[in-house]
């Protein structure tokens, strides 16, 4: 299994354009977006070329592959606009290994605050904009970054996992951060 993780892309159509490129060069089976993705919201600038409306018109075309759950600047009024779910806080994915991920934007659940979970689970989150691929006590954090606004230096980013490996890239395939789970 192949999965393909983006996160914040904040209405920016270049963002949404190199990150569903990569995604497709990728050959991942899915494409989990972890939210903020429509809407730049009130705290940060208006994102290289915005434009909410292509955006989602773009991902609509990735619909039967998206997973996505709603970041703190997601709304129903995005919700008009995809052909995907988005409005839910969290959702889970079972990987063949049997461990799970909990798939969440990060502004609700993160590293301080983690759900109940089994030993060696993973909980995948965006909304820091700081990509993170750990062990955190008997769990895993993993954080892809920003594929619009990254913060602390870090240049945008996505993830990736593939045979038992959750790694963070920039867009010129160099890793960030990776752990074996």
């Amino acid at each position: 299994m192949k999965i393909f993780f983006v996160s914040d892309l904040h209405g920016s159509l270049p963002a949404t354009q190199r990150a569903l490129d990569k995604f497709v060069t990728s050959e991942a089976e899915h494409l989990i977006v972890l939210g903020d993705t429509l809407y730049h919201g009130p705290r940060n600038p208006i994102p290289e070329g915005y434009d909410p409306k292509a955006v989602a018109e773009l991902l609509n075309q990735y619909a039967n592959k998206i997973i996505a759950v709603r970041g703190n600047c997601d709304s129903e009024v995005d919700q008009a606009l995809l052909t995907f779910p988005i409005l839910s806080d969290f959702t889970y994915v079972l990987l063949e290994s049997g461990q799970r991920l909990f798939l969440t934007h990060g502004h609700i659940y993160h590293k301080d605050k983690t759900p109940p979970l089994n030993p060696n689970d993973v909980i995948v989150y965006g909304h820091t904009h700081i990509p993170a691929a750990e062990k955190f006590e008997d769990k895993f954090i993993f954080n892809p970054g920003s594929a619009t606004f990254p913060r602390n230096r870090y240049l945008a980013s996505y993830g990736l996992y593939q045979d038992g490996v959750l790694s963070v890239l920039d867009f010129e395939d160099r890793e960030i951060a990776s752990v074996t789970i």
